[in-house]
């Protein structure tokens, strides 16, 4: 499992440093990204990561896909999650957390709780942050320990 979330091109470098190779960028310090700011692109890399598990499971339509998907990448799942695994945490990362599940938020969340909700935010800012510094290997490690721990069926 590990081997296929670890996002690497042919040429052995990873999704980030693609993108900034191929569009520029990469000279902002993450540790000034506004807690929602990174909860924004770690929902993406989370989903990104959630929907590989789930393909590499077999070929199901389109619409079964999408089902098993919102599952897991749901706030309730995700607060699970952050529970399983928050002991884990190395203190920047449990402070990255604990900034994005204690920013304002500007939305509110429809089928889950408040409390889920922050701790979804807190978990997505993790990742994004993670993503950005370009350590998809944690992610990974964490995303998977997280579901074993929690006990998500993915």
């Amino acid at each position: 499992m590990e081997k296929s979330l670890v996002i690497n091109g042919s040429n052995g470098q990873s999704m980030l440093s693609q993108i900034h190779r191929a569009f520029g960028g990469g000279d902002v310090d993450i540790r000034t990204y506004s807690p929602l700011t990174l909860a924004y692109i770690g929902d993406a890399v989370f989903e990104v990561i959630i929907r590989t598990l789930i393909v590499e499971k077999g070929q199901r339509a389109a619409h079964t896909l999408h089902k098993h998907t919102t599952k897991v990448v749901c706030a309730q799942t995700q607060a699970k999650m952050i529970d399983a695994v928050y002991e884990c945490l190395t203190e920047e990362e449990q402070d990255i957390y604990r900034r994005g599940k204690n920013t304002k938020l500007h939305s509110t969340a429809r089928s889950a709780s408040l409390a889920d909700y922050r701790k979804a935010t807190g978990f997505e800012a993790l990742c994004g942050y993670l993503f950005l510094r370009d350590d998809t290997v944690r992610i990974t490690q964490l995303v998977r320990q997280a579901i074993e721990m929690a006990q998500i069926e993915v």
